[in-house]
């Protein structure tokens, strides 16, 4: 039905792959993240591999999975997988995650996935990221389509219709699962909620039984847990200039802090797959029963969040309390406040507030594992 309109959100067909990463070379942005990775005397090499491969899939096999995890080795301590007997090759997901960093977040799934000789995915990437010819080459050979994101409310409702119809028809008929985020745009206050909407919008193109519609598009909740949050003075700032008036991003804002989450330190790093959530509930209003899907797809995330010493500080700061004191000590709470005076340092405003919000970045996530239903 939407098949036309598919064609402004799809990724790039193999068909246009090499064209794209040859301009994707030539871009000095580009270049400045080899700069970052490896010694110049691999650049020509790479390059040329680049300028020679012709299909996604040999793009995230032969250059995107030593990207990623040559990422996680230069900017982590420790990177762990959990979960992978949750999912089977043979069927394809719909992997609804929590979201901390832009590109990070799907792109270890991406090869995490491939490590493990599971299908990649295709993935979801706002329009307000498209706007740098690098992020749009890089995004749509690397199977990232379009979410559509502003417009009045009848633009609204049109992009909701064509995008449900996408993820839908890319499951059911394409067979290839896809990453989503719980939620549009990263979370800055570290408490991560499934967005009603975004469960509103996955129904809206099913055609059988809002269970039916659920459960045919095998969704598995996905939990990215680090050590260290990405961006995390960019998110205290927004989330504190947001308490008294709109936000409004700098030029190039999303392009920088995508920069940030490749290359800044992040400690230890793990994903997890949880098990997939299946609705059997006739009996319940189209409302509520999309309110139990997020609630157990956000208990699903909170039970496979994984926690380090900065979070059990935090909280311990944040409610006064010494309920996670066996997990840390002294030379860990001195560590803890020189980072944290490093990130609330950098920020103008009423320190007191500053400092509540970058501790809550580091508790909400415990609190969440703690009150889960």
């Amino acid at each position: 039905m939407f098949q036309k309109e598919f064609e402004d959100i799809r990724p790039y067909y193999d068909s246009e792959i090499n064209a794209a990463l040859n301009r994707l070379t030539s871009y000095p942005q580009f270049k400045n993240i080899l700069h970052f990775l490896y010694p110049e005397s691999e650049h020509s090499k790479i390059i040329d591999l680049l300028n020679n491969i012709h299909t996604a899939l040999d793009l995230q096999t032969k250059f995107m999975r030593k990207l990623v995890f040559d990422v996680v080795e230069k900017t982590s301590t420790n990177f762990t997988v959990t979960g992978l007997k949750n999912i089977s090759p043979e069927k394809p997901y719909l992997f609804i995650s929590n979201h901390r960093d832009i590109i990070l977040d799907s792109a270890i799934l991406q090869a995490v996935l491939n490590k493990n000789n599971f299908p990649t995915t295709e993935i979801t990437f706002g329009s307000n990221l498209m706007s740098n010819p690098l992020i749009i080459d890089f995004g749509k050979a690397n199977r990232m389509f379009k979410v559509n994101r502003g417009g009045n409310p009848r633009e609204i409702l049109k992009n909701s219709q064509i995008l449900s119809a996408y993820i839908r028809h890319t499951i059911t008929e394409k067979k290839v699962s896809v990453w989503i985020a719980q939620r549009n745009g990263r979370t800055k206050n570290g408490d991560d909620k499934t967005k009603v909407a975004l469960l509103k919008m996955l129904n809206m193109s099913g055609k059988h039984s809002i269970n039916e519609n659920f459960n045919e598009l095998n969704i598995i909740p996905v939990t990215i847990s680090y050590e260290l949050e990405p961006c995390c003075a960019e998110k205290v700032n927004e989330v504190y200039i947001s308490q008294t008036q709109k936000y409004i991003k700098m030029p190039n804002e999303d392009f920088t802090s995508i920069v940030k989450g490749l290359t800044e330190q992040k400690g230890e790093i793990n994903l997890t797959f949880g098990k997939q959530i299946k609705i059997n509930n006739e009996q319940m209003s189209v409302k509520d029963i999309i309110k139990e899907i997020s609630v157990k797809i956000d208990n699903t995330i909170y039970s496979n969040y994984n926690f380090w010493k900065y979070n059990f500080i935090a909280f311990d700061l944040l409610n006064n309390s010494s309920e996670y004191m066996n997990f840390y000590n002294k030379n860990d709470i001195d560590k803890f406040f020189n980072y944290k005076e490093k990130i609330v340092n950098k920020i103008k405003g009423n320190k007191f507030e500053i400092t509540d919000i970058f501790l809550k970045i580091y508790a909400n996530p415990l609190e969440n594992a703690k009150l889960k239903k």
